[in-house]
């Protein structure tokens, strides 16, 4: 027959196996606990770094068209700016070249058309009309006569212009003016020129 003491010592062996059991469960459902924790973690991590990523490659592709973009709005009005240079050195040397348009064998003629087409503009049978020296003398050879007879009208010499090659044309008492200088006439037909006079600086068919 078992002793009092052998069953004691029984008891208690089970009694420790079933804690060591216990315990074992309870460190491998910690572990699995830990590894699901750890495995969220990482998931949830690697998706914050995913979102991250492409938040910093969106915003390095913003900054990159950004830089091209000014990049390319610089370096546009750079060749604006270039444009216009050029093109104010073209027009200002266009300029410096009208008087000679004076020393034409045909500038009577010339002097006659640009007193004829202000006069038409106006549409008036009265006015004054300010020249240089130069239209003036050759309107003086008959043509503001002939023009005068043609359009039935009294037109007379009123004085010199300030500056500029041409006619100015005033009637009304000054209410009406009509400018028909060379220098105005290139500023009238700067804006249409601009482009065909780039493309030959540029070298391209007009």
């Amino acid at each position: 027959m078992k002793t009092e003491t052998q069953d004691i010592e029984m008891l208690a062996r089970a009694i420790l196996t079933e804690a060591r059991e216990e315990a074992e469960h309870l460190q491998a459902e910690a572990k699995q606990k830990a590894d699901a924790i750890r495995k969220r973690a990482q998931e949830q991590a690697e998706t914050e770094r995913k979102a991250i990523l492409d938040r910093a490659q969106q915003d390095a592709e913003r900054l990159r068209s950004q830089a091209v973009a000014t990049v390319q709005l610089k370096t546009r009005s750079t060749q604006l700016g270039n444009r216009e240079q050029l093109l104010d050195k073209v027009f200002d040397e266009a300029n410096k070249q009208l008087a000679a348009i004076t020393k034409r064998p045909d500038y009577d003629r010339v002097a006659a058309m640009l007193l004829r087409e202000a006069l038409t503009q106006l549409t008036v049978t009265e006015a004054e009309i300010m020249t240089d020296e130069a239209t003036q003398k050759a309107l003086k050879k008959g043509a503001l006569d002939e023009i005068a007879k043609e359009l039935k009208g009294e037109f007379k010499l009123a004085g010199a212009l300030d500056e500029g090659i041409g006619v100015v044309v005033t009637a009304a008492g000054g209410k009406l003016k009509y400018d028909n200088t060379f220098e105005t006439r290139l500023n009238r037909l700067r804006g249409s020129l601009r482009s065909a006079v780039h493309k030959v600086l540029m070298g391209e068919q007009v």
